[in-house]
């Protein structure tokens, strides 16, 4: 069986953000499925998506401390402009991390590890509603 769905996640400030709740909510089709796998996009090119600590707020805050550390704002050489100071730098924190996780699935729920979570990864600072396309398959 296939299913897939466009998911709209509320407005975040930048920042790492758990999401796997809110992925779960909007997925009750998720029980259905005995086993399978689970592909979340996000169709963004400044956010990202990643799976880690799920249990101490200080890692999501070490996240975006370490990357707005090593992809900083107003560099010199940055030509993309456009959009703002960090814009650029969100493209590029996307780039390293990714817009794509897969998720097993087994008995109707995620099968992550005891202290992974899915994270929302907003590199902007006002990036707004963000859609993620969920993907599911299975039996």
């Amino acid at each position: 069986m296939w299913l897939q769905k466009e998911i709209r996640l509320k407005p975040r400030q930048r920042g790492f953000h758990l999401i796997t709740d809110e992925i779960v909510r909007e997925l009750p089709e998720l029980k259905t499925f005995r086993v399978g796998m689970m592909q979340l996009f996000i169709k963004h090119t400044s956010a990202s998506l990643t799976i880690n600590e799920n249990a101490d707020p200080t890692v999501r805050q070490d996240f975006e401390s370490y990357f707005n550390h090593a992809v900083p704002e107003n560099e010199p050489y940055y030509r993309h402009l456009d959009e703002g100071s960090d814009d650029m730098p969100a493209h590029l924190k996307s780039s390293l991390l990714g817009c794509s996780v897969s998720l097993p699935i087994t008995d109707g729920r995620f099968n992550l590890g005891t202290w992974q979570g899915v994270y929302l990864c907003e590199h902007r600072n006002h990036g707004g509603v963000r859609k993620v396309v969920a993907t599911i398959w299975g039996e």
